[in-house]
């Protein structure tokens, strides 16, 4: 089991849930230690296995997805799941620590990739969903000072744009001529500056102070 990604499902459907335990169980490289059909069965789940990463429902009984989200994030990577009219709803899981969020829809390979990335400590940042997710839930919020970006360096903020735009610390490289430890180096720089964990969050207060719009005018 030693350097296998410890995975927990927590999705209410009985059918998808199924479906996702047995594709992680047949990948070499995770190990299935646990399954949870409501949110409070998540979070018990999560205090006793300790899984790497928590694949979770946003809308659950008894506990939902937002609240056990919360309760679970500090401990575990939180990758949700999700559908294009709960949108509202992964905003507010973003915010409230999740790493990343897949549609139910995604494919075996996807579903797959995502569990990796989050677990590597990236964030699930397709620019053609969470960026717009993020943009408008982002514009009905009250823009609060931009003080914590305004001692960022012009490269800094290069970087920060490009990780709005989702693209991976390759793609930084090469579009701003640096070395992939350089890019590593910035984003732990970012992260301290900015005080976030990781992508996701340094995204959404970059889309909540305006940052973002700030770069694009």
């Amino acid at each position: 089991m030693s350097g296998r990604i410890r995975v927990l499902v927590a999705e209410d459907d009985d059918l998808l849930r199924g479906s996702l335990c047995e594709l992680i169980a047949s990948d070499e490289g995770l190990v299935l230690v646990g399954e949870a059909g409501d949110g409070a069965a998540a979070v018990e789940a999560v205090a006793r296995l300790r899984p790497d990463v928590v694949l979770m429902d946003i809308r659950m009984p008894v506990l939902d997805g937002l609240v056990a989200t919360r309760e679970v994030a500090p401990s575990s990577r939180v990758l949700v799941l999700t559908t294009f009219d709960l949108d509202e709803y992964v905003y507010e899981a973003l915010r409230a620590g999740a790493s990343g969020f897949l549609l139910k829809n995604a494919g075996p390979a996807e579903i797959l990739r995502a569990i990796r990335t989050v677990h590597d400590g990236h964030a699930m940042l397709a620019p053609e969903v969470t960026g717009r997710v993020i943009a408008e839930f982002a514009r009905r919020l009250d823009r609060p000072e931009r003080a914590r970006f305004a001692t960022l360096t012009d490269r800094e903020r290069d970087v920060v744009a490009a990780i709005a735009e989702g693209m991976s610390n390759e793609e930084i490289a090469a579009a701003l001529f640096l070395s992939r430890a350089t890019v590593k180096t910035y984003l732990s720089r970012l992260f301290d500056k900015l005080g976030v964990r990781d992508r996701t969050q340094l995204v959404v207060l970059a889309y909540e102070t305006g940052f973002i719009d700030s770069l694009r005018r």
